[in-house]
């Protein structure tokens, strides 16, 4: 006999802890479904989330306006998440871009300069001479120029941001269930939640938030449209002296001549195996992970190792002090819209929706990403004032 539930929401990452964070706010009857971190990657048969890790950039500056909305969302309420989960999981470190001087009103810089200027977001715009005395960690090429936003910026640890979400659900009833969903299909006025434990879940409405595996396990009736792509991060293990020289550096996004080029670097934190590492990613790799197969053999693999070797050139061109340190690379998954934007929506049905399509940027606005899907599970769709529209999915 099925287990009855108002809403469930199927998958415990970002989004979909968020979405349950969200919902208890206002309803009972929840169900948060989704499978734990595995203890062993390598050996796990299950399925996998992106958010395994101890640092995800946050940031308001964006050339976008609806991620630089998100972000600012979220950002003011991490305080309240923090004080109320008793998990920390934000430090305030300030942000800063560094890139060539824009050529087109097309650059990202240029963009995002923008949107700061039409919504009051003040961020310090810095030459190359005070780049380098600021930032004495870099080696910035000199025809460099930076915008600093030094509060309300940092990064998140998306592990513990993730804890935090669920615990506050929990608190607020939410049941939290370990497993893994093989079907979701409607049955007469109500929606069937199968598990591969033979479990069987029933509720008004399901939201899917399961990323890169939303396309697999017969979750929808057709599939979305979205690239899962393999991404490669690389970690720098830090002795003491380079802690202290780094430790007080911001995160920082440096792109080159070529937009798609940039990468992102991450302030020293330490990590559950009490090592202290920088971690740098990119975003080169433009593959696509088409199969339930390659998603999982990418996430038990240590990502691309020419990646992971262009990356480890690029960090050691921007800060050479890091020569000598080991070095090791693990792999990430992100999923591209054709919009650039994420879908938070419903199918033909009105009882089953999606919130999916981070674009590598959703880490530090999966708050307002999950009470935007927690309203369209309240409310059945999104007002223009969320930018309902923008967010439409799209179906292969």
């Amino acid at each position: 006999m099925a287990e009855h539930f108002r809403y469930i929401v199927i998958g415990g990452g970002m989004m979909g802890a968020a979405a349950a964070r969200h919902l208890s706010e206002h309803a009972d009857g929840i169900a948060l479904i989704g499978q734990g971190e595995p203890p062993d990657y390598h050996t796990h048969q299950g399925v996998f989330a992106s958010h395994y890790d101890e640092a995800r950039i946050t940031r308001r500056f964006d050339a976008d306006p609806l991620w630089a909305s998100f972000a600012a969302r979220s950002i003011e309420r991490y305080g309240d998440i923090e004080t109320r989960s008793g998990i920390r999981f934000y430090t305030e470190a300030g942000c800063l871009f560094a890139g060539p001087e824009p050529q087109s009103d097309a650059d990202y810089l240029r963009r995002a300069a923008d949107v700061a200027k039409a919504t009051g977001l003040a961020v310090e715009r810095l030459g190359a001479p005070k780049l380098a005395s600021r930032f004495p960690q870099f080696a910035f090429p000199l025809h460099l120029f930076g915008y600093y936003e030094d509060t309300d910026a940092g990064h998140i640890n998306p592990r513990a941001l993730v804890r935090a979400q669920k615990a506050i659900a929990a608190e607020q009833g939410t049941r939290c269930i370990d497993a893994v969903v093989t079907a979701v299909r409607e049955e007469g006025r109500q929606v069937q939640v199968d598990t591969a434990d033979g479990v069987v879940y029933q509720a008004q409405r399901v939201l899917i938030a399961t990323g890169a595996f939303s396309n697999f396990h017969n979750l929808l009736p057709r599939p979305l449209d979205f690239r899962a792509a393999p991404r490669t991060v690389v970690f720098f293990e830090l002795d003491e002296a380079r802690l202290e020289r780094f430790g007080t550096m911001p995160s920082t996004i440096v792109f080159t001549e070529r937009e798609e080029d940039h990468v992102y670097i991450l302030p020293p934190l330490r990590y559950p195996d009490s090592k202290v590492y920088l971690k740098l990613g990119g975003d080169i790799e433009s593959g696509s992970l088409g199969s339930l197969d390659d998603v999982r053999t990418w996430f038990r693999s240590s990502g691309d190792p020419a990646e992971a070797r262009r990356l480890t050139e690029t960090a050691l061109q921007l800060m050479p002090e890091l020569s000598g340190c080991r070095t090791t690379s693990a792999p990430c998954v992100a999923t591209f819209t054709p919009t650039a934007h994420p879908y938070a929506g419903f199918l033909p049905s009105s009882k089953v929706a999606v919130l999916t399509g981070g674009n590598f940027v959703a880490a530090k606005s999966s708050d307002e990403l999950g009470r935007l899907g927690a309203l369209l599970m309240r409310e059945g769709g999104l007002g223009e004032a969320d930018f309902g529209s923008a967010m439409t999915p799209i179906f292969q």
